[in-house]
């Protein structure tokens, strides 16, 4: 059965989605713990998602073409380059997700650790909103 979600990306909503638009930003991952916490079925490559800009307005579709789970300490640099942010590079990708999840688990009274697993996901751009 497929699934369509309609979702923002974290960290900078409408950035992220610009970099999937233009093709640079193929793949995208989380926290395994939230799935779980939320009790939420991890992702298919049956899924189909609506991308939202910071003002829930749909701009793109996309299709899950893969999706692994890794430790976090474990995911290559090609994925890190795959989700496009920043600079492009491994350094910038490690950085930027450490910060990203040690505040997401503070939240929630859990602390960071280098192997967390994480939800790696690729997709292929399939929709842009005109």
């Amino acid at each position: 059965p497929r699934s369509v979600s309609a979702w923002q990306f974290g960290a900078d909503p409408d950035i992220l989605a610009q970099l999937v638009i233009d093709g640079m930003k193929t793949a995208t991952c989380s926290g395994y713990i939230f799935y779980e916490l939320e009790n939420e079925p991890l992702p298919t490559t049956d899924d189909y998602n609506i991308i939202l800009n910071s003002v829930d307005e749909p701009v793109a579709i996309t299709k899950t073409v893969d999706v692994t789970i890794t430790p976090m300490n474990e995911v290559s640099e090609a994925f890190a380059i795959a989700e496009g942010e920043g600079d492009r590079t491994y350094q910038y990708w490690w950085n930027e997700h450490e910060r990203f999840f040690k505040e997401e688990l503070k939240a929630i009274g859990r602390e960071f650790s280098e192997d967390m697993l994480l939800v790696c996901e690729h997709f292929e751009l399939v929709h842009v909103k005109k």
